[in-house]
């Protein structure tokens, strides 16, 4: 039996992290003392205690147990518990757990609705993905949905301290011991999946060979010779890949230099050259933007070189461009002024172009007024010449409001100059 399946908690007491849930007084020990278990939905990163809560709680309970993994399950399987329904067997009802819910699809899922709303079911599933984007949503109404974190490196440890003392005992008489500095490692390394560093112990023993005398003594080295690198949990179609992403724009936006290149760490660690192209040219508009326009050309060019030189040497010109917009002024008056246009398109009646600004190269275009009474800019001082450009109906919208940048500013005050001059 692999180690986590072994020393797995049989009480809330003892799961590693999560006390904003199973610690004392909180939520999931209250359900487990009244024995109503509602209709839950654990939702978090891989190794971080869903399912070990789950089976402490269908533990807890009299109700017949079903456990379906949603990536093999499919809806026979859930008709056949469904069939043993009012049974003898089942005469308490039924718990089911269900692992992975974001794999069943939507049909499958409304296969259990009926039964969860009457009580007949109660389901416990978990999932990786954010529950409000993969679970339907009547299924969604009728559960309570559960966060789980990622667990910190020092609970991780004193986890691991808990199980280093058991196996001692386990592997009596032989002397079994682990160098601290290995299980702080471990700790750290884990990413802050419990699983992951239960494993890596587990790898570390079965490659340590009995000294002379038979005993097990694991050290520092033996760690880092079956180590590569740290685990990155990154999953391209998952929460984290739209969390680091969402951590690294905002980083920049925020003139946060050493959180940039942190989070830009994350993403070369994971080797997504694409999307970490993509953030950083859409930040130096939609951030950036005009309070300096020269911006986007850099970072066009550096992740133009990005692409061409690919990993690992792509990282370089990344870092350039992540700092220099990190470290830039900040605007965001373009973006916010199309976003202004095209709420006002939806929700006002916008009315006909001026028939001066219409067309008015072909045939027949003069005997409709299209075009005659347009004043080209060119013909006159500054190349500027007042005239209405909005059609009638919202003549004198205002989308765009200069930034408080020098270049945004001083464009600004030529606008002014210009028409002051005109006048």
């Amino acid at each position: 039996m692999p180690l986590a399946d072994k020393i797995r908690p049989k009480s809330i007491g003892d799961v590693i992290g999560q006390n904003h849930i199973v610690g004392e007084g909180k939520i999931i020990n209250k359900v487990l003392e009244t024995g109503n278990i509602p209709n839950m939905i654990f939702y978090g990163p891989p190794g971080v205690g869903k399912t070990t809560v789950a089976n402490i709680i269908a533990d807890k309970t009299n109700k017949t147990l079903y456990k379906l993994n949603a990536t093999t399950a499919s809806v026979k399987d859930i008709k056949e518990i469904i069939a043993g329904l009012d049974t003898l067997l089942t005469k308490d009802g039924v718990l089911l757990y269900l692992d992975e819910i974001q794999n069943f699809n939507k049909k499958q899922q409304q296969s259990l609705l009926e039964f969860t709303e009457n009580g007949k079911i109660t389901l416990i599933a978990s999932t990786t993905e954010n529950p409000y984007h993969y679970v339907y949503k009547a299924i969604l109404s009728r559960s309570t949905v559960f966060e789980f974190y990622k667990v910190s490196s020092e609970e991780i440890l004193r986890g691991l301290n808990r199980i280093g003392s058991d196996l001692k005992e386990d592997y009596k008489p032989v002397e079994f011991s682990i160098e601290a500095e290995v299980l702080e490692k471990i700790s750290k390394l884990s990413d802050g999946d419990v699983r992951y560093s239960i494993n890596l112990l587990e790898l570390v023993i079965n490659l340590t060979k009995h000294d002379k005398d038979g005993n097990i003594n694991i050290k520092l080295e033996g760690l880092e010779e079956i180590l590569n690198s740290k685990k990155m949990s990154f999953d391209m179609f998952g929460d984290e890949y739209y969390n680091i992403l969402s951590a690294f724009q905002k980083s920049i936006r925020g003139s946060d230099a050493n959180a940039a290149i942190h989070y830009l760490a994350r993403l070369v660690k994971a080797g997504d050259l694409i999307s970490i192209c993509r953030r950083l040219l859409v930040i130096a508009s939609e951030d950036i933007g005009l309070a300096y326009p020269s911006a986007i050309s850099i970072v066009k060019s550096c992740t133009d070189a990005a692409k061409e030189l690919g990993f690992p040497e792509a990282r370089i010109p990344l870092a350039q461009a992540t700092i220099l917009l990190a470290t830039s002024p900040k605007s965001n008056s373009a973006y916010t002024a199309l976003d202004a246009a095209l709420h006002q398109i939806d929700i006002a009646e916008i009315g006909d172009i001026p028939k001066h600004l219409k067309d008015g190269h072909y045939g027949g275009a003069k005997k409709l007024g299209n075009g005659n009474e347009y004043k080209y800019p060119h013909a006159y001082p500054n190349n500027y010449i007042d005239q209405q450009y909005l059609p009638d109906e919202i003549e004198g919208s205002i989308y765009y409001d200069y930034g408080n940048n020098k270049f945004e500013q001083a464009s600004k005050e030529y606008m002014k100059k210009i028409k002051l001059s005109e006048n």
